[in-house]
């Protein structure tokens, strides 16, 4: 599970959907050169339904399967653009099968890009790939937007493009959702619907609440929802 998943444009780049009106396939636009000028981001992530703050840790469950996105205090520059380090951990059955390192910043206008990230997947405690990874700037790869500041009911957009490898789009679903899950009850949560073009068939629902962040995933019959908030004094790096 992504915290934002993964997971992409400013309004001029943005398409209008509605949800069930148009196939996946359409949500794509033929052409993402986002802009990325350096001077138009800020150093802290403070959007209020994606915050990063520094050493936070949230805890996901869903039945024998777990999931701890961990906010470092590291950065990574990426485009000229200094990222947080988040660290994203999914465990199935207490194994741990994923860990990424994921990289995003805050744009002036309160947008949060997604830049990219370090993928690993394990077996048997031993890392076997690292497919999924990409880095915003090489080999053609774009950031995109994984929550924006201003939101409108129907709105697409890309959260990442790696043409054939990183695709995911999200569009806002509503504003008004009521939450609640084992750390707590939240109203006017942003519900998002997110696919990839890569994936036809799948999709996943993402519940924000403000102050918090993700509190909620929902693929199919498989629920993850926030259980525990830590804070701790340190994060790991890299």
């Amino acid at each position: 599970m992504r915290l934002g998943g993964p997971l992409i444009v400013v309004a001029s780049f943005a398409a209008l959907f509605t949800l069930g009106c148009k196939q996946d396939s359409e949500a794509a636009e033929p052409e993402y050169n986002p802009v990325i000028d350096p001077a138009n981001f800020v150093t802290a992530v403070t959007n209020p339904l994606f915050p990063l703050l520094s050493g936070r840790t949230l805890v996901y469950v869903s039945g024998a399967d777990s999931n701890e996105v961990e906010v470092t205090h590291q950065t990574r520059v990426v485009m000229g653009v200094t990222c947080v380090v988040v660290r994203d951990r999914d465990w199935e059955n207490r194994e741990l099968r994923e860990e990424t390192y994921d990289w995003y910043a805050q744009d002036k206008p309160g947008d949060v890009w997604y830049f990219g990230e370090n993928s690993l997947q394990y077996e048997n405690g031993a890392v076997v790939s690292t497919e999924g990874s990409w880095e915003a700037g090489e080999d053609e790869a774009k950031p995109g937007i994984i929550m924006k500041a201003n939101r409108q009911i129907g709105e697409s957009y890309r959260q990442e493009f790696k043409e054939g490898e990183a695709e995911d789009m999200a569009e806002i679903v509503s504003l008004t959702d009521t939450v609640t899950v084992a750390y707590g009850h939240f109203e006017n949560c942003l519900r998002t619907r997110e696919w990839s073009p890569l994936e036809p068939g799948v999709t996943e629902y993402k519940f924000y609440a403000s102050g918090v962040g993700l509190v909620k995933t929902l693929e199919g019959s498989e629920v993850f929802s926030l259980v525990t908030i830590r804070t701790d004094t340190s994060a790991a790096s890299h």
